[in-house]
């Protein structure tokens, strides 16, 4: 393989075009770090036009949906009935006609959980925010989805016609419905759900979205958090029934992934920015991730797209 060969499935494009959506209060006419309403109320945040990335946590639920999109390296096709979580900073490129889709969103920033609860990690506990071991999209039947739905149109109700209290009234809807999803995500891929010893497996965790183009060992981000590898490994396993390394590989590998496809940077440069000793470390660390050769990807997004 040539290491200078530039990959990309959209070569037209480049990483100039690749932009930051922020949350602005302004834009949603609520005077909340959180906003919900209908497709046909408001549209949403995707934009059909460019790949970006948002500071805010997305949820979809869909009730009529055809056409794909790109998250986080992945291809996932719409449906009716599709979930569809997006985590903060994950790359997206929407495929879709805007005219074929009807569907329910939410959207708030970390910040607004923060601002209510004192646990630093309670996006990190939810098993389908920052997932890159299972996926961020399912099907769900209308029973399943109707109290999660009938949640999110209290939520609306007390946006538009706030009273005095209705900043803790949205805080408890969204509490529920945030912890209601995840039992569901649990019980739909056999997740654990223990209670949990100590944090550092969801420290583990936020360490790893912030650091992943930079550090790469396990043994390094045990030493940030100032405890033994093994200590950190069983806390991960216990959380997530999965070993540190396999969770820092996933993570990696969706770096790898969002690189090749809209980077456009050559296979030397992506081993390089995420410190692989060279090239051919990388390309034999993404088929042993993915039983596919990089070329081999690529050609399948390309005849997919």
């Amino acid at each position: 393989m040539n290491h200078k060969e530039t990959y990309g499935i959209f070569p037209d494009k480049t990483t100039e075009r690749i932009s930051l959506l922020k949350y602005s209060k302004s834009s949603c006419g609520v005077d909340f770090l959180l906003n919900t309403a209908e497709s046909t109320e408001k549209r949403g945040w995707f934009d059909t036009d460019k790949r970006y990335k948002t500071d805010f946590f997305e949820f979809y639920f869909f009730h009529k949906a055809e056409g794909h999109l790109f998250l986080a390296g992945e291809r996932i096709e719409l449906h009716p009935g599709t979930v569809l979580i997006i985590s903060p900073f994950q790359l997206q490129e929407w495929h879709v006609d805007l005219d074929k889709l009807n569907y329910t969103f939410l959207v708030f920033q970390e910040e607004f959980v923060n601002n209510f609860l004192s646990d630093k990690y309670f996006m990190y506990r939810l098993l389908y925010c920052y997932q890159h071991d299972y996926p961020p999209y399912f099907s769900m039947d209308g029973k399943d989805a109707a109290p999660l739905l009938d949640l999110l149109r209290r939520m609306k109700k007390e946006l538009h016609d706030p009273v005095a209290d209705s900043y803790h009234m949205i805080v408890a809807y969204l509490y529920q419905f945030l912890l209601l999803l995840n039992r569901h995500y649990a019980q739909l891929f056999n997740q654990p759900f223990t209670l949990p010893l100590n944090n550092y497996a969801y420290q583990y965790k936020q360490l790893l979205e912030k650091n992943i183009c930079t550090t790469n060992r396990v043994a390094d981000y045990a030493t940030m958090m100032g405890i033994s590898r093994v200590s950190l490994n069983k806390a991960v396993m216990r959380e997530f029934g999965l070993s540190a390394v396999h969770l820092l590989k996933q993570r990696l590998l969706q770096e790898v992934k969002n690189d090749l496809l809209f980077s456009g940077l050559s296979v030397k440069e992506i081993a390089f920015r995420l410190h692989f000793s060279e090239p051919n470390h990388l390309m034999r660390f993404f088929k042993q991730m993915t039983g596919q050769t990089i070329s081999g990807f690529l050609s399948e997004m390309e005849q997919g797209n």
